[in-house]
């Protein structure tokens, strides 16, 4: 069984608290839909950002590494009567796609590739495949959550039906963290099934991220630290960038 394939089917409980709706507005505030314009959902995931882009009217491309989590996708698609394309592959490796005018790696996703020169080709590999005037938006852990944050696990969450008992711990390299997550999952009958899952995330200043894009060729980029609640100056979680080619 692959990386995810158990997450998978927990993982839209697990995210309920998100607020997709935040992000959907945020990207349709500078990108606008207007007839044929055409995005790319990055680490997808189980879709439900991608659902809300094809129903605003996009053309919607959806990218994830996890076979589990676009098969998720791809039923959540057809349940809600959307069209939408999705393709297993890893988003600094992005091929087959024709020129979109909109891309988006949204919830962190940025943050598991595992070194810098990954994030440098995935923003290469976006930068070729928008059209000129085309936009980026994406977000990523701030290091005050993963030098002070994170570092102060474990963490516990409890329901009727999934339990988990998250461990962290600083990676060798700066502002890097590991996640050993202990899921205990509710089945049909009542008991619980116990699995495991270790997932690894890196982030860098933001300044890192704004010179790199500045580098490839993008503009106009701005950043926010709102978009989904207002976060105090000194105690930033997450940062939202908007780049324009």
């Amino acid at each position: 069984m692959t990386m995810y394939d158990r997450f998978a089917n927990i993982y839209d409980s697990l995210m309920s608290d998100i607020a997709y709706d935040k992000y959907a507005e945020w990207v349709q505030t500078f990108a606008p839909v207007s007839a044929g314009q055409r995005l790319v959902d990055i680490g997808c995931g189980t879709g439900v950002l991608s659902v809300q882009f094809a129903k605003a009217g996009y053309e919607v491309f959806g990218i994830d590494l996890s076979e589990s989590m676009l098969t998720i996708a791809q039923n959540r698609s057809v349940e809600e009567g959307t069209s939408i394309s999705f393709i297993c592959q890893s988003m600094a490796e992005i091929d087959g796609i024709d020129k979109v005018d909109v891309a988006v790696i949204a919830i962190d996703s940025l943050n598991y590739l595992e070194t810098f020169d990954e994030v440098k080709q995935t923003f290469k590999r976006i930068f070729d495949v928008l059209t000129p005037g085309g936009q980026l938006f994406f977000d990523v852990h701030s290091l005050y959550k993963m030098d002070v944050i994170y570092p102060n696990g474990p963490f516990t969450y409890e329901d009727e039906d999934v339990a988990y008992i998250w461990h962290t711990e600083s990676g060798e390299e700066d502002h890097s963290i590991y996640h050993d997550i202990t899921f205990f999952v509710r089945d049909e009958s009542g008991y619980y099934e116990r699995f495991e899952e270790t997932h690894y995330q890196r982030t860098y200043p933001l300044e890192s991220y704004t010179a790199l894009l500045k580098q490839i060729g993008f503009s106009s980029i701005t950043f926010s630290t709102s978009v989904f609640e207002e976060q105090e100056e000194a105690e930033i979680e997450r940062y939202f960038i908007h780049a324009v080619k």
